[in-house]
């Protein structure tokens, strides 16, 4: 073998030998992925987080990818004639709106999900939360200024049923959930938060990891005075900074600390913008983004 080639070589042996520790730790455990931001909009970002998950689940992983779809709904209603509206973060759902959102979350966003995970094999499998009872909700309504204020079918979990997610995993594939729920009580459907659908899921399935792609670095430490990233907290921590978090991040938060209570070992927020960073984040010792862990866990525990 030329010197080159050993120069070459070995650094991708090294990076390979660096797995190994975390391929054994993951092997047989659950990651709950929740899919969004640039990630779902660039090409390129698509095209690697299709490989990462594949590669994830050729790594012994059971991988649930959990997805919602905010600009292509916005797109979509725009076409249709409907304006957007979002009141406490959350987006206005008429009954004419949430037809959209059925068509876009299920017919789109996750057709195409599934289409380039199944470029690598026959593994991705779509569903709602309308199948199989996986996600049950009723009617949200969030307080402003001290009122209940109604924003049409935007739904609150109240129960997850991980049969049909289960079985999928038994044989093999890759769930892709699109956060649509099915009624507790009127037999319509729901608008539920993407963030909060894959923590409910990660804490159901007893989940190893739940993972959140999001357009930022993670959690800033003193934002917008300073760029610092929080590599790590529990989940007193993170519930002491929830009251100052900006709006877009409260839901993100809100479901890791819903998931590592819940029974989830960690729950992580990580750059979306960068390619393969769920593979940096599972599988080396360079973490990137901010990861919440359960109160009792003593440092070094968690990787």
């Amino acid at each position: 073998m030329s010197t080159t080639r050993k120069h070459t070589a070995l650094p991708k042996a090294q990076i390979l030998i660096e797995a190994l520790p975390w391929l054994t730790r993951h092997n047989g455990k659950t990651v709950v992925i929740k899919f969004g931001g640039n990630a779902m909009i660039d090409e390129e970002l698509k095209a690697a987080f299709a490989q990462d998950v594949v590669f994830l689940r050729h790594a012994g992983l059971n991988v649930v990818v959990v997805h919602g779809g905010g600009p292509q709904i916005s797109a979509a209603l725009d076409k249709h004639g409907i304006v957007s509206e979002f009141k406490a973060g959350l987006r206005v759902t008429t009954e004419d709106a949430m037809d959209v959102v059925r068509m876009v979350l299920a017919g789109q966003v996750q057709r195409e999900l599934v289409g380039l995970l199944n470029q690598h094999g026959p593994l991705a499998v779509g569903l709602t939360g309308e199948d199989a009872h996986t996600i049950t909700a009723i009617k949200h309504q969030p307080e402003i200024d001290g009122e209940l204020v109604d924003i049409g079918r935007v739904g609150e979990i109240t129960d997850i049923d991980t049969g049909a997610i289960e079985a999928l995993l038994a044989d093999g594939r890759i769930p892709v959930v699109s956060s649509i729920a099915r009624s507790e009580d009127d037999g319509h459907v729901y608008n539920v938060n993407a963030d909060t659908a894959a923590a409910a899921l990660a804490a159901a399935l007893g989940a190893e990891t739940l993972m959140v792609l999001t357009d930022v670095e993670g959690l800033y430490e003193d934002w917008p005075n300073s760029d610092e990233v929080i590599s790590r907290l529990t989940a007193s921590q993170l519930e002491k900074l929830l009251p100052e978090l900006s709006s877009g991040m409260v839901p993100k938060m809100e479901g890791c600390l819903h998931a590592v209570r819940g029974g989830v070992n960690t729950a992580r927020v990580i750059d979306g913008r960068v390619q393969h960073s769920i593979l940096l984040e599972i599988f080396t010792d360079e973490g990137i983004g901010t990861m919440v862990v359960p109160d009792a866990v003593t440092e070094g525990d968690a990787g």
